[in-house]
């Protein structure tokens, strides 16, 4: 007697990882991307470009003329004091920015979903609502405060800033990806004598890896590509990448031969923290599709 099995998947993502894997589909999506990564090739090649070329022709001309490609415009833009001072403000600004958020909201998200405290619900709830409150009501107040206690136009005032804003959907995140571990999991590790720390450290946080890590790329690539912020709550000395660059256009106009290269140095680092932790953000993001 044979016995026929259904092997169709059944849950949604698998149908449609199937369904993606046609060639007519693949073909598709390699043309979309193509279209996607030209504006990224373009400003690229421009980069490489004098000012005369870039005015005189399109980027797509120096695919026939290579001639025109050089590394000078980059040698120019790193012996300017101001940008490279900026692009390590960025820095300054961007990694301390995301690693508070990511350790604050991990062990408040701990706290919220397996402590047991007094007002523990009523305080996430709270937690929640400032979900809703753009970060334009916060400006002015903030500004005011952060002058009377002498960090306005500071890399610390701009990272408290980014910091207070980034942790309400950090711990929203964080705290509904931590509930999803198995009550018995932990209740074991307890019984075992492990303590509340070791518990969080140990095995909270190996599990919750993939939603650390999409949590750090999200926050991480607001940080450094914030202009609002920055423009309102840092000065000329602690002014990160997108600011110089804006004042760049404020100052020369359209010099592309500066802004095509700043630009292009500003978009490589958060696409290479993109790549590295691709395995971990896609982890992060199909966490809970597929049982």
């Amino acid at each position: 007697m044979t016995v026929i099995t259904d092997k169709r998947p059944r849950t949604w993502p698998a149908r449609l990882t199937r369904r993606l894997s046609s060639g007519v589909v693949q073909a598709v999506l390699v043309v979309t991307g193509l279209i996607w990564i030209t504006p990224l090739a373009g400003l690229f090649l421009s980069s490489l470009r004098t000012e005369r070329d870039n005015a005189g022709s399109g980027w797509w001309t120096a695919l026939a003329e290579p001639g025109q490609l050089s590394l000078d415009n980059y040698s120019t833009l790193l012996a300017d004091t101001g940008i490279t001072q900026a692009f390590w403000n960025t820095v300054l600004i961007s990694v301390p920015a995301t690693t508070l958020v990511v350790v604050l909201s991990a062990l408040a998200a701990y706290a919220f979903a397996w402590l047991e405290f007094p007002g523990r619900d009523a305080l996430f709830l709270v937690v929640v609502a400032l979900l809703v409150v753009p970060v334009q009501v916060g400006l002015l107040p903030v500004a005011k405060l952060f002058g009377q206690l002498g960090l306005f136009g500071t890399i610390p005032g701009v990272v408290l800033f980014h910091v207070a804003y980034g942790l309400p959907f950090a711990i929203f995140l964080l705290r509904n990806y931590f509930a999803e571990i198995p009550r018995e999991m932990l209740e074991a590790a307890r019984m075992d004598g492990g303590s509340e720390w070791r518990i969080f450290a140990q095995l909270v946080l190996p599990v919750g890896r993939p939603a650390i890590a999409s949590l750090a790329i999200f926050q991480f690539l607001w940080v450094w590509n914030d202009m609002l912020v920055a423009l309102l709550f840092a000065d000329s000395a602690s002014q990160p990448l997108t600011v110089a660059l804006q004042s760049q256009i404020r100052q020369f106009g359209s010099n592309i031969d500066v802004l095509a290269p700043g630009a292009f140095l500003s978009l490589v680092v958060p696409v290479a923290v993109f790549f590295a932790f691709q395995r971990h953000f896609v982890q992060g993001v199909m966490a809970g599709s597929v049982k």
